[in-house]
This record gives C-alpha cells, structure tokens and sequence, in this order.
C-alpha cells in the first residue's frame, strides 16, 4: 500500500468516526401505505395474481360506488387477461372478482 492510499484511508476513517461521534437520531412518521392490497377474501389470490404487474394503486384509481361492483370488475379482469395479457388461471378469476367486489 503505497503512502498516498494509506494518507486517503486515514482521513476516511477519522471523518467517519467524526460523523458517528456527531449523529444524533431523528424520528419521522411514514405515510400510510397505500401500495398494498386491503384485507380481503381470497387476497393471497390477488396480490399472487394483480400484485405480479401492478400495485394496489391501480385498482384505486378505477371508478367506485355501487354501480361498480361484480359486473364491472368481472370486465376488468376479463380486460386485464385479453387485452394486457394478464397470466390469470380461469380458476382464479371468481376468486379476484369477489375479492375487488367485496373490498373495493
């Protein structure tokens, strides 16, 4: 180890142990998360299956009331299989519906 490198890991190590010396802790409150899927029947389904490509995010920003219930999220998963390519058993299909329909 040549004098230059051993100058450069000594200075290193004493402005690390300054900053150490110098630290003081800090708190902060972290905001809801909202990336997640809620509680909900048949949620390891859903996040296994809608989880894979997009955050619970999405699913906020489609329309909700009661008008949007089975029937809509029916022809949002239907969408999601046919149009984007969603890899989504058959089998899973009622199981996320009435996961949204319940939850959302």
């Amino acid at each position: 180890m040549n004098r230059s490198m051993l100058l450069a890991i000594t200075i290193f190590a004493t402005s690390a142990a300054l900053v150490a010396v110098n630290a003081k802790p800090f708190t902060y409150d972290l905001p809801e998360d909202k990336a997640a899927f809620k509680p909900g029947p048949n949620l390891e389904v859903v996040q296994g299956n809608c989880g894979s490509c997009h955050s619970s995010d999405y699913v906020l920003t489609q329309p909700q009331g009661p008008k949007f219930k089975k029937d809509f999220w029916e022809a949002e998963v239907t969408k999601m299989i046919k149009v984007y390519g969603a890899p989504i058993d058959e089998k899973d299909v009622p199981k996320i519906v009435d996961y949204l329909t319940a939850t959302y």
